[in-house]
């Protein structure tokens, strides 16, 4: 039975709110608007006058086709070259999804969808379906196929895990963007002991190339090896420019809802390096550059106007 123009208006309202959804659960957004398609074709070979919730159905439906990809995505993942980190959305993507509170905030951050590795699959819906969305665990229970008492006591474990994280430092976008300038511009100084003094001691330092840009697969562990590595990141080197196609202009920017640095070439994105914040300083860098995954940073990049960079790496 072909949709109405009234049903499929029903769904592009719903849209936003499954790929923030979807992109909380899988860490990728071309995973996530996949996830979608695949929905509003499930949506489409319904009967839409006989579900009784339409957003109800259409959460459940998208949330088990994430499940599935999750668990295929584990073993995907044991054979990935080097760090796997999610793909990083820049300030005012609308994948990013409902930002009022500080839990909304928080379960976008990178640093946390990082930690969400740790999770099971159905920890990581229940954790996200209620901290994000504010779901009650009556209607979890019924995405999921478990009992209520379960679901309280999955969300309750994956908080736990989530808590073994270090606590965050919320900034506003501005603030972000001094915080990620001031980063720059102590790393760029040639001298160490700037950029030391806006680092933690236990500050550490992971990038993705995912194989096909060189990217360290152990982290940098303390604040001289950070320091280090930052100081070298931005340093001139003609094997870097190759590498890129160019010098890359360097922005101040956020990601995630946090201080980012974003490195671009002729309007690529080429890298996006995230700053972790905590009461103590810059706890964690974590830096993408799989260029698989800054096809949706470069889209939106394109999408505004960025100025002038602050300055032209390498």
């Amino acid at each position: 039975m072909p949709l109405t123009a009234e049903d499929v208006d029903r769904f592009e309202v719903a849209r936003p709110r499954l790929g923030a959804i979807a992109y909380r659960l899988l860490g990728s957004a071309s995973d996530a608007e996949d996830a979608v398609q695949e929905t509003y074709l499930r949506w489409h070979a319904a009967d839409p006058e006989r579900i009784e919730v339409p957003e109800a159905w259409l959460t459940k439906v998208l949330t088990r086709l994430c499940l599935n990809q999750l668990t295929s995505a584990r073993a995907r993942r044991e054979t990935y070259v080097g760090q796997w980190l999610p793909e990083p959305l820049l300030e005012g993507d609308p994948m990013l999804g409902p930002a009022e509170t500080a839990e909304q905030r928080e379960s976008v951050s990178y640093a946390v969808l990082t930690l969400m590795e740790r999770l099971s699959p159905n920890e990581r819906a229940v954790y996200v379906l209620r901290e994000a969305f504010g779901h009650a665990h009556r209607e979890i229970a019924d995405v999921l196929d478990i009992g209520e008492a379960a679901s309280q006591q999955i969300y309750h474990r994956a908080k736990r895990h989530l808590a073994q994280g270090k606590a965050r430092t919320e900034v506003d976008a501005g603030a972000a963007r001094r915080i990620a300038e001031e980063f720059l511009a102590a790393a760029t100084s040639g001298r160490y002991d700037g950029l030391l003094r806006l680092l933690t001691d236990d500050a550490v330092a992971i990038g993705d190339g995912g194989g096909k840009v060189p990217a360290r697969a152990k982290a940098f562990e303390g604040a001289l090896a950070v320091a280090k590595f930052m100081w070298g990141l931005f340093r001139p080197a003609k094997a870097k420019r190759d590498l890129v196609g160019g010098s890359p202009g360097v922005y101040a920017t956020t990601a995630n809802g946090e201080p980012a640095v974003v490195a671009v070439v002729d309007g690529r994105v080429v890298g996006v390096v995230c700053l972790e914040l905590t009461p103590e300083g810059i706890a964690g860098f974590r830096s993408q550059v799989n260029p698989d995954k800054l096809r949706r940073a470069t889209e939106r990049w394109a999408s505004d106007e960025r100025g002038e960079p602050l300055f032209h790496a390498f």
